[in-house]
């Protein structure tokens, strides 16, 4: 039987200043386990005052402290420390994801186990990465491109991924020399105490993270906030507009990793049943609840039923149940509300005449926990709900597409543009293909990213990029310096 005992030393506090501290008020957000609904743990609800105080900890760290001052090299060192401390709690990482998320255990374990390997990539460009370059100039004997931190950031965490999203934000910030409030969603803020954990094992100095849990009203306080140089968030387009217009007012910077609609697009060389298990195969990952997703499938006309029933029938035998179960190989959705929209969106698909192939429900066999049917729709219009608007759970919908040419116009017809898959055996095909879609990521015969090289997307999938050495120019000024002649040192 498995123990759901939450492993939260401080659940009571902020990790603020580098210390744990008391919340201003006495008020607590419940988080509750995503295949039982029963009261996981309940966590301090941060207020402006505390915002306040996070705020003001990173910015005496940044403006006065040691942080920014410190070589690269000697920021890498706390680093790989840190991803040290973090693998030592991939246990705890592990349960809380799967009980905060839904995120099956055999997938959340594995993660969690390799979790260290992103804050060591990150420590490794400290010894590569050109911080200071050397340019031609005609304005000065000399002239130094230098690249600097851009100061206090505000790390706003989405409640689908939260380990790995914030070390996809904070490695790479914290080599840069900024400082960090890290604000984790209200629903699954286990990962930011972990991590806390694991700063304060380590000796990172006071300021360089803080963190506080919020809801969405203090969470704008923290966007807003004068003291806070930029904002790096990961959520839905709709947050990522007020974030963008409250960054705007103040000129504040901002990197926004938002919604996805991805398609994938199978031209007719392809094996109907192959493409079908390759899209069946990943569907469940997080229950659908990932924002690089395929979950349009663009088909030809002619193979558009052949192709529906194939994927009815792969995607249909996903075995849903308990997450812990290491047979199981989809498991709920996150909280009852984000089950209520999928439903709502079931719903509206069959309202607007699209084609149910399977699934629609929740599962007969489990009567509590937050569980959809994997389902597939076929004959969907592109302009019906189901196809325009993000779902965030495991339902495909299938379109039919009269040429290759309406094929990528339908691909690409969509507010997002995040990822894309192109299912042909001609490579020079594919490649054509891959270069008409207007998608930050384009896979080859599967959905595939590789968040190490780079992650973004295009139109209102978000601004900026993630991962790779395109995420840590997110956190760095350019600045150029025209001089007389070479300092004795650089640095």
């Amino acid at each position: 039987m498995t123990d759901y005992t939450h492993p939260l030393k401080h659940n009571d506090c902020f990790y603020i200043g580098g210390e744990w501290v008391d919340a201003s008020t006495t008020k607590k957000i419940d988080v509750f386990n995503s295949g039982t609904e029963e009261l996981f743990v309940s966590v301090a609800e941060a207020q402006e005052a505390d915002v306040d105080r996070a705020v003001a900890a990173a910015r005496e760290a940044f403006d006065s402290g040691p942080w920014p001052r410190l070589t690269h090299a000697e920021r890498a060192q706390y680093l790989r420390a840190l991803a040290d401390a973090l693998e030592e709690r991939a246990t705890s990482t592990a349960l809380t994801w799967t009980v905060e998320t839904g995120f099956l255990h055999s997938k959340s374990t594995l993660a969690g186990q390799y979790l260290g390997a992103t804050y060591r990539w990150y420590a490794d460009l400290a010894e590569t990465y050109p911080f200071i370059e050397q340019m031609q100039t005609n304005a000065a004997s000399v002239g130094l491109m230098v690249r600097e931190p851009v100061g206090v950031v505000a790390a706003i965490i989405p409640w689908n991924g939260p380990p790995s999203t914030i070390a996809y934000k904070i490695a790479p910030a914290l080599l840069a020399g900024c400082t960090v409030i890290v604000k984790p969603a209200p629903e699954a803020p286990s990962a930011a105490y972990i991590l806390a954990e694991a700063c304060e094992q380590i000796g990172l100095p006071p300021g360089v993270v803080n963190f506080i849990t919020a809801g969405r009203e203090v969470s704008e306080k923290l966007v807003r906030h004068p003291g806070v140089d930029k904002v790096t968030f990961t959520g839905s387009t709709a947050a990522g507009k007020r974030i963008a217009v409250a960054c705007g007012e103040r000129i504040a910077r901002c990197t926004l990793e938002l919604g996805g609609k991805s398609a994938a697009v199978i031209f007719d060389d392809y094996d109907v049943e192959v493409a079908a298990q390759s899209i069946a195969r990943l569907a469940p990952m997080m229950t659908g609840q990932v924002c690089a997703s395929i979950t349009r499938i663009i088909v030809p006309r002619g193979r558009h039923n052949q192709f529906v029933e194939a994927l009815a029938q792969s995607f249909g035998k996903t075995r849903v149940d308990d997450p812990f179960d290491p047979l199981s190989e989809m498991g709920p959705l996150a909280m009852a509300r984000q089950r209520d929209r999928v439903e709502g969106y079931i719903a509206k698909g069959k309202a607007e005449g699209a084609t149910l192939a399977t699934g629609g429900g929740r599962p007969k066999h489990l009567n509590r926990g937050y569980y959809i049917e994997p389902t597939v729709f076929g004959n969907v219009d592109n302009q019906s709900t189901i196809a325009r608007e993000e779902i965030f759970g495991p339902v495909l919908s299938v379109i039919p597409a009269d040429s290759e040419a309406q094929a990528i116009d339908l691909a690409n017809d969509t507010i997002y543009g995040l990822n894309a898959s192109v299912f042909t055996n001609d490579l020079d095909r594919a490649y054509a293909a891959a270069r008409r879609l207007r998608t930050g990521n384009v896979g080859h015969n599967a959905l595939r990213w590789d968040q190490n090289i780079v992650f973004g997307g295009f139109k209102q999938s978000g601004i900026g990029r993630e991962g790779g050495v395109e995420g840590l120019k997110e956190f760095l000024e350019a600045k150029l310096l025209l001089l007389d002649g070479m300092p004795a040192q650089l640095g």
